[in-house]
């Protein structure tokens, strides 16, 4: 199959969310006279003018909807941008999370082939490794995922990541499928937890503690979302810049001094936050702690120099 593929009939799962209306935008853009469907959960708020030829279905993400949306329609791309935000859906039981994440995502993904969808596009994240003590300092795509061995906040996440591979490779010689694994997907409308965190004025922060991070400003990883769709190669890819920062460095730039603490005390602090502020997900102590940087040469390969609009430094100053 050609690595190039012009999208035509696009499905978008997750179109509610703020990336997936960045990326329709951008598809939009470059693809006007695409149809586009897009499908969530939850109802739609279009603020955009342009989003308004978005065809969109609020659906449960369950077997009989998805059947029924891929026998009324044809498709030739499909954007898995559903992902589950762990800040936002603490409701949901372990079993709920990998339902609607691992089943769903199987499902999707066998309805794509046997309905002759060209191009799928996944979108995981780079948390799937884990911040780990004993991680080396670039994780390429071929590191084992980790990150379910101590929080079982990620085990959807990585299940599904591992579910989506596994099918990926399996049919890779019948459909083209790209998975994503994007470093911190940060901007002025992305609500996730480390958003949630930086934009927070009394971030706590360990004294004793400063890893290293990676950030893409959300038009960049729309952007990325995407070039995935007509040229990147069925795989595995890893997306950031090439700069990295440490975790007061980032607090600083994007306009938070933050609290300095023990990282002990960091611990309980985050519980009071939980209950009080935000629901701040068990994992993210580790990532405050340890490092979990990813390698993006394979990426690169297919990027020209120049396709990035941001970098680390001015992707956080776009949260002040």
């Amino acid at each position: 199959m050609s690595q190039d593929h012009q999208p035509k009939k696009v499905l978008i799962i997750g179109i509610t969310g703020h990336l997936a209306q960045l990326t329709a935008k951008r598809l939009i853009s470059q693809y006007p006279d695409a149809k586009i469907t897009g499908v969530d959960m939850r109802p739609a708020h279009f603020q955009d003018s342009s989003l308004k030829k978005i065809e969109f279905k609020k659906i449960r993400y369950s077997r009989s909807h998805f059947e029924k949306l891929f026998r009324d329609n044809t498709f030739d791309t499909v954007f898995h941008l559903g992902r589950l935000s762990h800040s936002k859906v603490n409701f949901l039981s372990l079993e709920e999370k990998l339902d609607i994440g691992v089943v769903g995502t199987k499902r999707i993904l066998d309805l794509s082939l046997k309905s002759g969808v060209k191009k799928i596009v996944l979108l995981s994240t780079f948390h799937v490794y884990g911040a780990l003590s004993d991680n080396p300092t670039f994780i390429d795509e071929d590191m084992p995922l980790r990150a379910a061995l101590k929080y079982s906040d990620l085990r959807d996440v990585v299940e599904m990541d591992h579910a989506a591979t596994n099918w990926m490779w399996k049919h890779q010689n019948d459909i083209s499928c790209t998975v994503l694994r994007p470093c911190n997907i940060i901007g002025p409308k992305i609500n996730n937890t480390i958003s949630q965190y930086l934009s927070y004025k009394y971030a706590p922060y360990p004294i004793d503690y400063n890893p290293m991070f990676q950030f893409i400003h959300e038009e960049d990883m729309a952007k990325v979302i995407v070039l995935a769709g007509e040229k990147l190669p069925t795989g595995l890819f890893n997306v950031s810049y090439d700069d990295v920062i440490s975790l007061r460095n980032a607090l600083r730039v994007s306009g938070n001094n933050g609290i300095p603490t023990l990282f002990g005390g960091l611990r309980i602090f985050a519980k009071v936050l939980k209950s009080a502020v935000w629901k701040i997900p068990d994992y993210l102590m580790d990532y405050l702690m340890y490092s979990c940087l990813i390698d993006n040469t394979l990426l690169k390969k297919y990027i020209p120099k120049d396709f990035f609009k941001y970098n680390c430094e001015t992707t956080l100053k776009s949260l002040k």
